[in-house]
């Protein structure tokens, strides 16, 4: 899938500023209150008002958002100050009435782009239309998913894209609501390079004290911009309270976060950064060397495990290698769990290099 960037809304938007500039409340509660956001977020420079108008709550009887009444209200904002709206659908009857309303940019959520049945469902309401559409990764960490809900959009002539990150659910303990996994968006871009990227550090964080640091981590990560929750007092907020910032603390991030270059015009850096690039080249050659010779032995040894009938997995082996690899790195100075993490794939490839023996 290739992106014309002369074509895409977004794309325009970015040749103005960078980072593209998205915030609003997590959900539409009062007409007061979408209006008192919006007026204070217009002097911030937003590009795009964002508001849930139906919200899918995990658990039934909690708010799940005020309906249509709510798209009337954001019609206030366009006309009354000016900012372009934005909001979730998922039904194929929400875009109707999104349209209805003339609604300036959808977004599809991150509990639908799950499903291909239903993105499909979208799509198909959209053909032939020309308005941008914004889609979050899938709840769980699935690239594929990703990929196909925006390749679907694009099949059916939808040529505005980008693609919104808000992290993903994994198990086990996590600092973050979701675990923000940068691999995978990072990966997504490397496919699609003209496809704009944007960070939801809300829903990654969880908490306001998470969302300056992963913003920034993003920008850093050459993310095109960001989507973060705001509302107008946070505590009275009717879905994810802890998440959403003020006007004025959202201002306030804005004046803190530092937007960096892709690259640099002066000599000196483009000199010393192609010197280092190549030393990390021939680093990476000698570590692949390094490790062709321990898939050797690892051969070598799988050859001795079948000719005296012995298991692969040995597992006081494996207790060695994930003791004694990470205290080797913390001892050079290198971070432990990184170490640990590597090991795991290269041990499950010895693993897999001697099955295939034991299979001959």
């Amino acid at each position: 899938m290739e992106l014309n960037p002369h074509q895409n809304y977004f794309s325009q938007l970015l040749n103005n500023r960078r980072p593209l500039l998205i915030s609003g409340p997590c959900s539409a509660e009062s007409e007061a209150q979408v209006l008192e956001t919006a007026f204070a977020l217009k002097n911030t420079g937003i590009d795009l008002f964002r508001a849930g108008i139906w919200k899918p709550r995990s658990k039934p009887g909690t708010f799940e958002g005020i309906g249509e009444i709510g798209l009337q209200w954001l019609k206030r904002v366009q006309t009354e100050i000016g900012l372009p709206v934005s909001v979730e659908v998922a039904t194929p009857q929400h875009i109707e009435l999104a349209l209805k309303y003339g609604i300036d940019v959808l977004w599809i959520g991150a509990r639908t782009t799950v499903n291909p049945f239903v993105v499909q469902e979208l799509a198909e309401a959209l053909r032939g239309v020309e308005i941008p559409v914004m889609v979050k990764n899938p709840v769980n960490p699935d690239l594929a998913l990703w990929a196909g809900a925006l390749e679907r959009f694009y099949n059916m002539g939808i040529r505005s894209l980008a693609a919104i990150h808000r992290g993903f659910s994994v198990l086990g303990e996590n600092r973050y609501r979701n675990a923000p996994l940068w691999q995978i968006p990072i990966e997504l871009k490397s496919r699609y390079k003209n496809l704009p990227l944007i960070v939801d550090p809300s829903h990654i964080g969880g908490r306001r004290e998470h969302i300056l640091p992963l913003t920034q981590q993003a920008l850093d990560l050459d993310y095109d911009g960001l989507m973060v929750e705001v509302h107008p007092n946070p505590a009275v907020a009717l879905s994810d309270a802890e998440q959403q910032l003020t006007p004025a603390a959202f201002a306030e991030m804005l004046t803190r976060l530092q937007v960096r270059s892709a690259n640099s015009p002066n000599p000196e850096f483009q000199n010393c950064a192609e010197e280092l690039r190549e030393k990390i080249d021939n680093a990476d050659r000698e570590i692949i060397e390094m490790l062709a010779r321990r898939m050797a032995l690892v051969e070598k040894i799988g050859e001795y495990k079948k000719q005296n009938n012995v298991t692969i997995l040995q597992m006081e082996r494996w207790n060695e290698i994930f003791k004694t690899r990470p205290e080797w790195a913390a001892k050079m100075g290198m971070n432990a769990e990184f170490v640990e993490e590597l090991y795991k794939l290269i041990h499950l490839e010895s693993i897999r290099k001697q099955t295939e023996i034991m299979e001959r």
